[in-house]
C-alpha cells in the first residue's frame, strides 16, 4: 500500500507572496522510498494523493514585528501612525526592539515629513509598491503608552500592541486544494496546515492517516525603504547647462543594472546574519521579481542568474510585465556542476519601448585561447589556460528605439542602442584575469561603435573596485603604466601597458552624483559618494566586504543622464546587518540610470 512517510517545508516560516511547496516522501507498495514527485492527482500503482491547506482561524488578531518577523508584535509606534509610514513597519516585539532599531526607524519618519514638506503630499516613490499589506490591527485598539526618550531628543511614544480577543476558540479554514499555496494578507498572523492523503483509484476512498504539518504565523512581506529616482535634469558631465535642445520627457529611457546573487551561491555558510527563510530561493526570487518590476527600468541586465531560473521563473514572469529576455549561460570548463544551474547575464527590454535587432556572446574562455596560441610559448600554454579560463561571459543586444529620443535633425532614421551586460571574475588575486577581460569585451565594443554611429551602456559586476585598473580602463579609457595592477602580469599579458587602451568616451553614470549637482538630492547623495572616485561608497555589503563593484558606463558623446536612483547608506541598512538581508535580497544594490540621447547634430 501506498503510503506517506513524511512531509516537510523547506522553510518553516511562510511569507506573504511566497508560495509554499512542501516535500512529501513516499513509500511505494514495493517498500521503496520515493517523492511525489508526478502531476497533482496523477496515480501511483493504483493509488493518488490529495491535498489541502487549511488557515487556522482565530478570534485573536495578531501583529508581526516589523524587525523580527517571526516574533509578535507587543509594541507598535504611534509616530509612524501620524507620519503615514506603512502600518506594517510600526510594530516592534520588545522595547529593546525598539530602541535598538531606532537609528533606523527614525529615517522612516524623517523620510515621510521631507516627502510631505516637498509635495504637500505623499510622494509615488519609485519602489513604492513594494509597501507591504498591514497586519490588520486598528490603531483604535491600542491603548496605553511607553515612553523611550533617552532614543532621540525628539519625543516618540510607543503603545501597546493590544487587540481584541473574544472566545480565542480556532476554527479550520479550507483556503487550497493545489499541493503548492502562496500565502495571501488574510493569512497573516495565522498559523497554516497542510493536509496530504493517500486515495484509492478505484474506491477514491482515503487509505490510511493523513500527514500534516503546521507552519508558523504567516508574516507580511518585509518591504524595504522605497528608493527614489533623483534628477540631475539641467547638468551634464562637464556641469554645463544642457538645457537646450532638450526633447520630452517621452523621449527618455532608463536601464536597470543588478547582480540578484545566484541560488547556487546563497549558502547559509557564507550569509548566515541572514535568517534562513529570507536567504531561501522561494522567497528571494519573490521579493526580487518584486522589486525589479516596481522600478519599472525599459532594459534590465542582471548578472548571476541561474539557467534553470531563466527558463523557469524569471522570463515567464517578466513576459508577463511586457519584457522581452535574452541569456547567456557562463561556460563550462570550470564549473563541475549541474550545468542547469549555471548563472549567467541575462538582459531584458521592454517591448513596447524596443525591438531586438542582434545579439553578440561574449566567451573569455575562447579569448583565452585565442591569446595562448597567439602569445604564449608551448610549454606555457597549459599554464596561460588554466589561470585565464574562468568561464566569465558578457552578453552584448543591440536595440532599436520605438520612440523618438532624437531631434528632427534625425527624423526618419533608426535609433540603435547597444547594450552590453557583464560579469567579470571575482577572483582578487587574478587582477591580471579582471583587466584583460574588461579590455577583451572594450575591444569587441569598439568595432561594433566603429562599424556604426550608435550610443553605448556597458553594464554589470566588474568585481573591480574604483581606482582599480579595470575600473581605470573603463572610465579614462586607459591604464597608468605604473598602476599597481598592473605589477600581476605572469603571463606577460597586459605587456606593453600602452597597449591597454580604447576609444569609447565611457563615463560612470552614477559619478554624477559625485561630480556636479544641486538642488533635491545632489547634497545628500554626495555623503554616499567618494570624494576622490566619484563613485559610491558601495554597491555591495556583506559582513566581509563592503565596497564598489557595479558600474552603469555610457557613451558621453551620445547620451545624457537625466535620473538616478538613490544609493543606499549603511544607515538604511539595519542595525548589525548587511545583504543580503529579509528586506534587500541580494548581496549587492540595484543601480539604475535615466537616460537621453543626445541629437547629433548637438553632439
Amino acid at each position: 500500500m501506498l503510503s506517506v512517510l513524511r512531509v516537510h517545508l523547506p522553510s518553516d516560516i511562510p511569507i506573504v507572496g511566497c508560495e509554499l511547496t512542501p516535500y512529501v516522501l513516499l513509500r511505494r507498495p514495493d517498500n521503496n522510498v520515493t517523492t511525489d514527485d508526478v502531476p497533482e492527482s496523477a496515480p501511483i500503482e493504483g493509488y493518488f494523493l490529495t491535498y489541502k491547506w487549511y488557515r487556522i482561524q482565530s478570534d485573536k488578531k495578531v501583529a508581526v514585528c516589523s524587525v523580527h518577523p517571526s516574533e509578535q508584535a507587543t509594541l507598535q509606534c504611534i509616530g509612524c501612525i501620524k507620519a503615514k509610514v506603512p502600518t506594517s513597519k510600526s510594530y516592534h516585539c520588545s522595547s529593546k526592539c525598539f530602541s535598538d532599531a531606532w537609528s533606523h526607524h527614525r529615517t522612516l519618519h524623517e523620510r515621510a515629513a521631507n516627502a510631505v514638506n516637498e509635495s504637500g503630499n505623499e510622494e509615488d516613490e519609485i519602489f513604492g509598491r513594494f509597501n507591504s499589506t498591514g497586519s490588520g490591527v486598528s490603531t483604535t485598539s491600542l491603548s496605553g503608552s511607553v515612553s523611550l526618550p533617552s532614543m532621540s531628543n525628539t519625543s516618540t511614544t510607543i503603545y501597546p500592541a493590544v487587540v481584541a480577543q473574544r472566545s480565542g476558540r480556532e476554527t479550520w479554514f479550507e483556503v487550497g486544494r493545489s499541493k503548492t499555496y502562496t500565502p495571501m494578507a488574510d493569512d497573516i498572523g495565522h498559523v497554516l496546515k497542510f493536509e496530504c492523503c493517500v486515495v484509492d483509484v478505484e474506491t477514491k476512498i482515503p487509505v490510511g492517516p493523513s500527514s500534516t504539518l503546521l507552519t508558523s504565523r504567516v508574516i507580511p512581506a518585509p518591504s524595504p525603504t522605497p528608493r527614489r529616482l533623483i534628477p540631475t535634469t539641467g547638468v551634464n558631465v562637464m556641469g554645463r547647462s544642457d538645457s537646450e535642445g532638450r526633447l520630452s520627457t517621452s523621449g527618455t529611457f532608463s536601464v536597470l543594472s543588478y547582480n540578484i546573487l545566484a541560488d547556487s551561491y546563497a549558502s547559509s555558510e557564507l550569509y548566515s546574519y541572514c535568517p534562513s527563510w529570507a536567504l531561501s530561493w522561494t522567497y528571494r526570487r519573490q521579493n526580487l521579481l518584486r522589486e525589479i518590476v516596481g522600478y519599472r527600468a525599459d532594459i534590465v541586465c542582471l548578472q548571476e542568474v541561474q539557467g534553470d531560473h531563466f527558463d523557469e521563473f524569471f522570463f515567464p514572469e517578466l513576459d508577463k510585465h511586457g519584457y522581452f529576455g535574452i541569456f547567456k549561460r557562463k561556460t563550462n570548463e570550470v564549473y563541475a556542476g549541474n550545468p542547469v544551474t549555471v548563472d549567467g547575464c541575462a538582459t531584458f527590454f521592454r517591448r513596447e519601448r524596443f525591438s531586438h535587432v542582434k545579439k553578440y556572446e561574449v566567451e573569455f574562455n575562447k579569448a583565452a585561447q585565442s591569446l595562448t596560441e597567439a602569445v604564449v610559448p608551448g610549454a606555457q600554454k597549459k599554464l596561460a589556460l588554466n589561470r585565464l579560463v574562468k568561464d566569465n561571459v558578457a552578453l552584448i543586444v543591440v536595440l532599436e528605439a520605438k520612440f523618438g529620443i532624437q531631434g528632427v535633425d534625425n527624423l526618419g532614421k533608426r535609433q540603435l542602442l547597444c547594450v552590453a551586460n557583464t560579469h567579470v571574475n571575482v577572483q582578487q588575486e587574478l587582477k591580471d584575469v579582471k583587466i584583460w577581460q574588461v579590455h577583451t569585451l572594450l575591444k569587441g565594443l569598439e568595432k561594433i561603435a566603429n562599424s556604426a554611429d550608435i550610443p553605448m551602456l556597458v553594464c554589470g559586476d566588474f568585481n573591480s573596485t574604483p581606482g582599480s585598473a579595470p575600473h581605470a580602463l573603463l572610465s579614462i579609457g586607459k591604464v597608468d603604466q605604473g598602476h599597481p595592477d598592473l605589477s600581476v602580469d605572469p603571463l606577460g599579458i597586459l605587456r606593453p601597458p600602452a597597449k591597454l587602451v580604447h576609444q569609447l568616451p565611457l563615463v560612470s553614470a552614477y559619478s554624477s552624483f559625485g561630480r556636479v549637482g544641486a538642488g533635491f538630492g545632489f547634497e545628500q547623495h554626495k555623503k554616499r559618494m567618494d570624494p576622490v572616485t566619484h563613485e559610491p561608497l558601495f554597491t555591495s555589503c556583506t559582513r566581509d566586504f563592503i565596497g564598489t563593484l557595479d558600474y552603469i558606463f555610457y557613451t558621453a558623446d551620445s547620451l545624457t543622464v537625466e535620473s538616478l536612483l538613490e544609493l543606499l547608506d549603511e544607515d538604511s541598512l539595519r542595525k548589525d546587518t548587511a545583504l543580503p538581508s529579509p528586506e534587500w535580497s541580494s548581496d549587492h544594490i540595484a543601480l539604475l540610470a535615466e537616460f537621453r540621447c543626445i541629437p547629433r547634430m548637438k553632439r
